[in-house]
């Protein structure tokens, strides 16, 4: 099991900028793939981005493209989500995951993760 933990959410305008952290403990962090999903209210959890454990490829969703940057530092177990010109639908609760066991393909599926942290909330106001 992996235990993951958020930080860096808050409150900032629209245009600004944020960097969430999830420090990550329980395995060898360099040996799993990582992930970061949102959750607004009222919706379902949705794809941000990930890094592959292996190769380092990284995967955004097309609604945060050029604007948010996955980073992850092997030797600090940890992975960072640099969010630059928020938006207001960008406002959900953040959770970092982490593939340690499947060693799945679909990095973009919630299903694909065994661990997940509780979460930071980032609030996006205009």
């Amino acid at each position: 099991q992996v235990q993951l933990v958020e930080s860096g959410g808050g409150l900032v305008l629209a245009g600004g900028s944020l960097r969430l952290s999830c420090a990550a403990s329980g395995r060898t962090f360099s040996s799993y793939s990582m992930g970061w999903f949102r959750q607004a209210p009222g919706k379902g959890r949705e794809f941000v981005t990930a890094v592959r454990w292996n190769t380092g490829t990284t995967q955004y969703a097309d609604s945060v493209k050029g604007r948010f940057t996955i980073t992850r530092d092997n030797a600090k177990n940890a992975v960072y989500l640099q969010m630059n010109n928020l938006k207001p639908e960008d406002t959900a609760v953040y959770y970092c995951a982490a593939d340690w066991r499947r060693g799945s393909y679909y990095l973009d599926r919630p299903g694909s993760y065994d661990d997940w942290g509780q979460g930071t909330q980032v609030t996006v106001s205009s």
